[in-house]
């Protein structure tokens, strides 16, 4: 079963310095029936402009990703790691047993534009740590963050994987689900079709009790999506 949340439906946080869409309920924005799916419990589409950014403030027991589709981060937190994270790259941070961070656009002139996801560990109390990368753009399905680390993928404290899928013009895939497991789908870029269900730029796709998906883009232009392979 594919259940389907269009972009336009999500929550939205409108500040003078930030908008944000938010896929599942988040800060002020509540709604009882996207409270998460699975351990994926928030996936926030945020434009924050020149020279702002969220003030330091504390997570703990969440893992935290984050993704640049434009412009650059400013990261500082309380484990001493300062670093900026230009558009393309993932950063992961495990908050562990706790840890305060800021995140500034970088930038006094251009917006910035990132997803911010977070998924719920399944490890408690751990001492926070944090990881960055930028992965290639190759066709096809790339491990981002996974529970082993595998193929260089960011650790997660999840029995989780988060992949980037990029389809080229006129192709598809076929993913295949394991035995209770669940997927997650957000629309990065383009128009994706997951068994035939459209899905355009920030729409989501809750995929249930089946056992394979098939992804396809027909379009002509190269297309962009985030996969969430849930418990």
């Amino acid at each position: 079963m594919i259940t389907i949340r269009k972009a336009q439906e999500r929550g939205r946080t409108d500040f003078d310095w930030l908008d944000s869409r938010h896929s599942f309920s988040f800060g002020q924005y509540y709604d009882p029936e996207q409270m998460g799916y699975s351990a994926l419990r928030v996936i926030n589409d945020d434009i924050v402009k020149p020279g702002s950014g969220f003030a330091t403030h504390g997570h703990s027991e969440m893992e935290i990703i984050t993704f640049v589709l434009s412009g650059e981060i400013e990261h500082k937190d309380s484990e001493g790691n300062r670093q900026r994270l230009p558009a393309g790259e993932f950063q992961l941070m495990s908050a562990g047993k706790g840890i305060t961070h800021s995140e500034y656009n970088a930038s006094d002139t251009n917006d910035l534009h990132l997803l911010q996801i977070w998924i719920e560990p399944n490890v408690a109390a751990g001492k926070p740590q944090y990881q960055q990368k930028a992965f290639a753009k190759a066709p096809g399905l790339t491990a981002i963050a996974t529970a082993s680390g595998e193929k260089g993928s960011l650790k997660i404290k999840q029995d989780a994987k988060l992949q980037q899928l990029i389809l080229e013009p006129n192709s598809s895939l076929a993913y295949q689900i394991e035995q209770r497991r669940k997927l997650y789908i957000h629309q990065v870029t383009g128009a994706l079709l997951a068994d035939n269900i459209p899905l355009a730029a920030g729409d989501g796709a809750k995929v249930d009790a089946q056992s394979q998906v098939v992804l396809s883009n027909n379009s002509n232009e190269q297309i962009m999506a985030l996969v969430f392979d849930l418990p």
